[in-house]
């Protein structure tokens, strides 16, 4: 129960505490159930940062082919920049690459995106595809750029 008040009051002093407990082999003192969710949440931080990541680089891309009077330099930057951090994440962390595979993750990132650019271009939400128009190969392609009349 004294593991479990540190990981409320003192979360650095707990995963100390909890390392030191792991290296000592004192497994029946290690708060098992703290460990277990914040070993889950590391795992989930990864995904949420794709999540992320996709979103800006999807937004820029709808923003790229919907307003092409405000095209830039400064959205050719971002676009490049987000697929090259994913492409990072991928070879860091593979397994990341299965959420490209499933449809709910996709359709998620997909309308998130959507919102993104309706507040950030001041276009009614409705301008924008409800479903995704690119396949995920075209958005993470280092020299897609979609085009006005797709």
């Amino acid at each position: 129960m004294a593991n479990h008040s540190l990981y409320k009051t003192d979360f650095p002093a707990w995963a100390y505490q909890q390392a030191a407990l792991l290296k000592g082999k004192k497994f029946d003192q290690i708060d098992w159930d703290e460990v277990i969710e914040e070993i889950e949440d590391m795992g989930n931080r990864h995904h949420d940062k794709l999540m992320s990541r996709m979103q800006v680089l999807i937004m820029h891309l709808l923003k790229w082919q919907f307003q092409p009077e405000r095209q830039s330099i400064s959205w050719q930057k971002t676009i490049k920049e987000q697929r090259r951090k994913i492409d990072d994440a991928f070879d860091d962390m593979p397994s990341l690459k299965a959420d490209l595979n499933k449809p709910e993750w996709v359709q998620k990132a997909w309308l998130r995106s959507v919102r993104a650019a309706a507040d950030e271009t001041d276009l009614p939400k409705n301008t924008f595809p409800t479903q995704p128009i690119w396949t995920m190969e075209q958005i993470l392609d280092d020299d897609f750029f979609p085009s006005v009349n797709q």
